[in-house]
């Protein structure tokens, strides 16, 4: 599910730890189960000669098919175990053609339960696979594909939902050419769902139409702020930082209760705080601090990571958090996106292959001219 053009990858394709392995495990298990049923029944039936008991478990291979097969599959093979169960009956000593009727019947009634039951599940997979793709066409239309290139700038993106299912998560990043240079946004929205998606679309359009009226980086703050003021309830809020990159050699930073953005300068990853913590936006009308840009030299090849906490906290098997300062300073690579790639297979490796929180990654790099 990768597309190296934009850098942007949908959550279920990026999550390819031990998780979607086990599954395809599952499934393999479920396409052959109904065979193997099948074929030791046919084995018991001969070894322990004539009698009852082989033939009801013949009813066990369409119950089972039910799991993994269409409804005339499921029927095919109750037809072939209700074929096995008269040929067999049909063998000296065997018992009465009634005791047999009674046993028969059963399986052709159970059959038919396992032929609707997956008609059922068929059913209710097209209902959610109907689901999955508004959710990603929603999905798409908010975290539009970043450009590789915006301006002197090259950018790449890693994201996963916690909700794989739905292929849908709280947050959000966007980077934008504006009059006043490249400017870019990660955010994380409380909550999840389609709550959270209506609030990440409305901070995404916000942030776009700020970001080119607005030479000054504060002022689109107070935009994105105003904006939720208005529309968000009392208990919501998003966390944000703001990027500016308003000359070649320089960035300003404005950070709003997000976690801090890593800086690569010189091959040293330093983590860039604020100067003072400051509310979420949406709070910030609650406390007198008010966000300030911090302005940070960006020479030529050097790197910022803007990230989620589903990052930083996500936790291994002993309850870790995922060390990030220290992971990327060790996959640092002259491959600008090998670089976010080891990176992000070490976070899916360190949680077992699947998040519990949304995660995003956003990496920028000063090119060359």
């Amino acid at each position: 599910m990768a597309r190296t053009q934009s850098r942007h990858h949908a959550p279920d394709e990026l999550v390819t730890g031990p998780g979607p392995q086990l599954s395809r495990r599952v499934a393999l298990i479920a396409a052959i189960t109904p065979f193997v049923v099948i074929a030791t029944d046919l084995l018991v039936a001969v070894l322990a000669g004539p009698g009852l008991r082989w033939l009801s478990m013949l009813a066990a291979a369409p119950a089972l098919a039910a799991a993994r097969y269409g409804p005339r599959s499921v029927i095919a093979f109750g037809a072939v175990s209700l074929a096995i169960g008269v040929t067999l009956g049909m063998r000296p000593g065997s018992p009465s053609v009634d005791d047999q009727a009674f046993v028969l019947a059963a399986l052709a009634v159970i059959t038919v339960a396992s032929a609707l039951l997956s008609a059922l599940r068929q059913r209710r997979e097209r209902e959610l696979i109907a689901v999955r793709s508004v959710a990603e066409a929603a999905q798409q239309a908010i975290l539009a594909p970043v450009p590789e290139r915006v301006g002197s700038l090259r950018i790449a993106v890693r994201y996963s939902a916690a909700a794989a299912e739905a292929s849908i998560g709280g947050d959000l990043y966007g980077v934008v050419l504006t009059p006043f240079g490249p400017r870019a946004i990660m955010a994380d929205v409380r909550g999840k769902g389609l709550p959270a998606v209506s609030t990440a679309a409305l901070v995404l359009g916000v942030f776009r139409e700020a970001a080119h009226d607005e030479p000054d980086l504060l002022r689109v703050v107070d935009r994105v702020e105003n904006s939720l003021r208005r529309n968000l309830g009392s208990d919501d809020f998003v966390t944000a930082v703001l990027v500016g990159f308003p000359s070649p050699d320089r960035l300003h930073i404005a950070n709003c209760g997000h976690v801090p953005p890593l800086l690569v300068h010189r091959q040293v990853v330093t983590v860039v705080e604020p100067e003072s913590t400051v509310p979420p936006l949406g709070l910030l009308e609650l406390s007198e601090a008010r966000p300030v840009l911090v302005s940070v030299a960006f020479e030529e090849g050097d790197q910022l990571l803007l990230y989620t906490d589903g990052v930083t906290e996500a936790r291994n098997h002993q309850g870790v958090f995922f060390p990030l300062p220290e992971r990327l300073q060790q996959h640092l690579t002259a491959d600008f996106t090998g670089t976010l790639d080891a990176l992000h297979a070490r976070l899916l490796d360190h949680n077992g292959g699947r998040l519990n929180d949304d995660a995003a990654l956003l990496l920028i790099q000063r090119a060359a001219p």
